[in-house]
């Protein structure tokens, strides 16, 4: 049950160093709480990065079939992002936060019996409502953060929170990298000797129950935090409407709102760009380098590291630099690093997908501030279309994949998130432009 106590949203110096206040003033508890929740489907977005791999070798996948893997997380979000901002146009945001994560952990508890079948679809529905549960509660949080205060700081807000997604990337891939990747990686000639000492089906069944301890335990913690969401007091913000006889705004009026429709197409570029970019990496640097599958995903950490960096870095650059401006230049700055991947496959791809992180650190949180925007009453439906536009996650990578299969190049499969990128730039000026003619100078 949400208490009536409107945000406050005074100033507060010490906060901030400035005229407006970042948090909202007496409600960090909830405050603290919510952006929890945005490391914790850090850890799960990127385990999935790993699970591309492990499906592959474990189930004997091709690069097309194993990206699958995010098609089912990512289409998850597809579905259910407009029932979840319908939930929450009735119930409110904790509303929202504690059903997806109880849908979000079930889902992971899910993998138990999809590992002990050994069947690929199984896992394919574990992870789609692992993707239900993730969209409902991004539907949910995001939005939350961004109205979660003075209107003058949401995109420096909802960025800091999103801040700890990438901790929770990171840690999601290290635990990934050493809990599902096993460090077996046999030789041709060493399957082939399985096969005839009748081994190698036990050693495959063996690497699929690897990815069961992991989300078992993080299936437990994430149905923990539903509990304790459930039981803390959340303020209402000021601009929900939850006396029964409010409007709550409607899905006709955004129609008749072109700015939310470009900020839901450049979130669809964006998402998509940065998932075909991570979960090609590994398979990336197996066909282009010597190094292992654990080496490799070292690398796909030093991609989140320096997307922390990044988010932390370009937080506190907004303060001087209109946040859609350094969209439009990070997003330029990502089409380049893309192109070198295409370019010089190898280490030298590599390292260019890994500084792509510091520069994809703010695309998301930016895009999603900038597009609510200005929706008032038609800010959950509006935070639904945003989220929805994460199945550029379910498209991408698939798209990168059959390219790989097609032409035998998981290079120019990068060619698929530099087109995304491109998108994102476009919308960064175009925003940029916007606001400088109603607000001057970037500076």
């Amino acid at each position: 049950m949400q208490i009536s106590a409107p945000v406050t949203t005074r100033s507060n110096p010490g906060q901030t160093g400035g005229d407006h206040p970042l948090f909202p003033v007496g409600h960090m508890v909830p405050f603290v709480l919510v952006t929890v929740l945005f490391f914790l489907w850090g850890m799960s977005n990127n385990l999935t990065d790993i699970l591309v791999q492990q499906f592959r070798k474990s189930l004997e996948l091709s690069q097309f079939s194993a990206q699958l893997v995010q098609t089912a997380n990512f289409f998850g979000y597809f579905c259910m992002a407009i029932p979840a901002g319908l939930l929450m146009r009735r119930w409110g945001y904790k509303a929202g936060m504690v059903t997806g994560l109880v849908i979000f952990g079930t889902g992971m508890l899910l993998f138990l019996p999809a590992a002990v079948r050994g069947e690929y679809a199984m896992f394919l529905v574990a992870l789609f409502t692992v993707g239900c549960g993730a969209s409902i509660l991004e539907t949910a949080a995001n939005p939350f953060i961004a109205q979660f205060g003075d209107p003058a700081t949401s995109e420096r807000r909802l960025n800091f929170s999103q801040a700890f997604n990438p901790p929770g990337t990171v840690v999601g891939v290290l635990i990934g990298t050493y809990f599902i990747f096993s460090g077996v990686e046999p030789t041709a000639a060493e399957i082939e000797q399985m096969k005839v000492a009748g081994t190698y089906h036990s050693y495959l069944h063996s690497e699929i129950m690897r990815v069961v301890p992991t989300y078992m335990a993080f299936g437990i913690v994430v149905l923990l935090c539903a509990f304790i969401l459930g039981r803390t007091k959340f303020p209402v913000i000021q601009s929900e409407h939850e006396g029964p006889g409010e409007d709550h705004g409607s899905f006709a009026d955004l129609l008749r709102n072109p700015a939310i429709w470009i900020a839901v197409v450049a979130n669809f570029c964006n998402v998509g760009a940065q998932i075909s970019s991570w979960s090609s990496l590994i398979p990336y640097m197996k066909q282009y380098t010597v190094v292992s599958e654990r080496t490799a995903a070292h690398y796909l950490t030093a991609v989140l590291i320096a997307m922390l960096i990044g988010r932390f870095v370009s937080t506190s650059l907004m303060r001087y630099v209109r946040p859609s401006l350094m969209l439009g230049v990070y997003g330029v700055c990502n089409t380049v690093l893309m192109l070198v991947a295409v370019l010089w496959p190898g280490m030298s791809g590599a390292w260019a997908v890994v500084a792509s992180g510091f520069f994809i650190s703010i695309m998301y949180p930016t895009i999603f501030a900038l597009g609510l925007k200005g929706l008032g009453r038609n800010t959950k439906l509006g935070g639904s279309l945003l989220v929805m536009a994460i199945v550029g996650g379910a498209i991408f990578p698939p798209i990168a994949g059959l390219i790989a299969k097609q032409t035998g190049s998981l290079a120019l499969g990068y060619l698929v998130p530099l087109v995304g990128f491109v998108g994102v730039a476009i919308y960064g000026f175009f925003q940029s432009t916007q606001r400088s003619l109603l607000s001057g100078p970037a500076y």
